[in-house]
């Protein structure tokens, strides 16, 4: 059942919208839900061509914040990783992170099939067509890095062509691809479910991964992976806080059961990858720990879409702490990696005229 902020009665309806539109029954009543088409953000206006005056100046502040943090692969030093790959990690350890990149390496892709498919052409408001045109840029710029990453560390071809391969070749990552592939296609969902279905990509299954990365930084070992991991995990962060800021716009939410469902479906193919890629027990890891931080971070993501939690889990790893997005200490804002282009302003644009330089000012 879909929640809206008004429910209206089917006489109200034209013709056109009677045929977009869902028969649900609320309190016995028969009433009629809205289609996607006449969802504010996503009725098609010509206001979509021009961008300025902003009209939601938190989303353009979201966009001018990610357009700050751009990065390119250049700027990762992977010269000392090769030596701790050979020397200092073990078989299982190598065989862990193998599975984390070959996930990563066509998940971006996925997720940036589904913004140039489905929601760039869906949404007609121009403030979050840059976001999602800027948040494909960066999803490049994250599937090269990865790319780059299985060419330095796997030196055999064939291993090499397997993990690259692996959304169809490893089950455990075949089923997280196909889940994620599957909304692309849905022409039933709402754009809301979609939305949450792909917060939950970003915001639940990068997040087991972004956790082991972070687990050899504590280590001291690889020090290009784990400073491109930094700059990844705050991106894909950004991303996340995004589709549920995206959410809160909405006046066609999904139920609360309904996302509950999404996020919980997610968590446990999430769950079955996690234990197929960390199959023995490593020093302070193991896929136990590893599940019960993915209910935590699935518990985040509910709160954050204005859901209750399921899990009640507690983080079981003190070097995750960091990137917590609650508490005072947001891993997206105070972020170890302070990288940002010094010259974008975050500031909505209705601000500008407070902090723009000019020859009239008194010093």
């Amino acid at each position: 059942m879909i929640e809206d902020k008004e429910q209206l009665q089917p006489e109200t309806f034209s013709p056109f919208q009677m045929e977009n539109s869902a028969l649900v029954y609320v309190n016995g009543q028969k009433n009629v839900i809205m289609g996607d088409e006449e969802e504010p953000i996503l009725k098609e206006c010509r206001r979509r061509f021009i961008l300025f005056p902003i009209r939601y100046p938190d989303i353009w502040d979201a966009y001018k914040k990610a357009q700050a943090s751009f990065w390119t692969a250049e700027e990762i030093d992977l010269s000392k990783d090769r030596y701790d790959w050979d020397q200092k990690l073990n078989n299982d350890e190598r065989h862990f992170l193998s599975y984390i990149l070959a996930f990563f390496a066509g998940s971006d892709g996925i997720v940036n099939e589904n913004l140039n498919e489905r929601f760039a052409t869906e949404v007609q408001v121009a403030e979050v067509r840059c976001f999602y045109g800027f948040q494909a840029m960066m999803e490049n710029v994250h599937s090269e890095t990865y790319s780059l990453l299985i060419d330095a560390y796997i030196k055999d071809p064939t291993e090499r062509e397997r993990l690259f391969d692996a959304i169809n070749s490893v089950p455990s990552i075949k089923q997280k691809a196909d889940w994620a592939l599957k909304w692309i296609s849905d022409t039933q969902s709402t754009f809301a479910e979609r939305l949450v279905a792909f917060a939950t990509v970003e915001g639940v299954f990068f997040s087991g991964a972004f956790a082991s990365i972070f687990w050899l930084k504590k280590r001291g070992l690889l020090p290009g992976l784990t400073f491109s991991n930094e700059l990844i995990s705050r991106d894909e962060g950004m991303h996340t806080e995004f589709a549920c800021l995206l959410f809160q716009h909405l006046i066609r939410r999904p139920h609360s059961d309904t996302i509950q469902e999404i996020v919980k479906e997610a968590v446990s193919i999430e769950q079955g990858f996690l234990t197929d890629s960390l199959p023995v027990s490593l020093i302070g890891m193991n896929s136990a720990l590893m599940c019960q931080y993915i209910e935590f971070v699935a518990d985040r993501l509910l709160v954050g879409l204005g859901s209750e939690k399921v899990y009640n889990s507690a983080n079981p790893f003190d070097f995750m702490e960091m990137i917590s997005l609650e508490g005072k200490t947001n891993f997206f804002e105070k972020r170890v990696s302070e990288y940002s282009l010094a010259m974008v302003d975050h500031s909505s644009a209705q601000n500008k005229s407070s902090k723009l330089f000019t020859v009239d000012d008194e010093f």
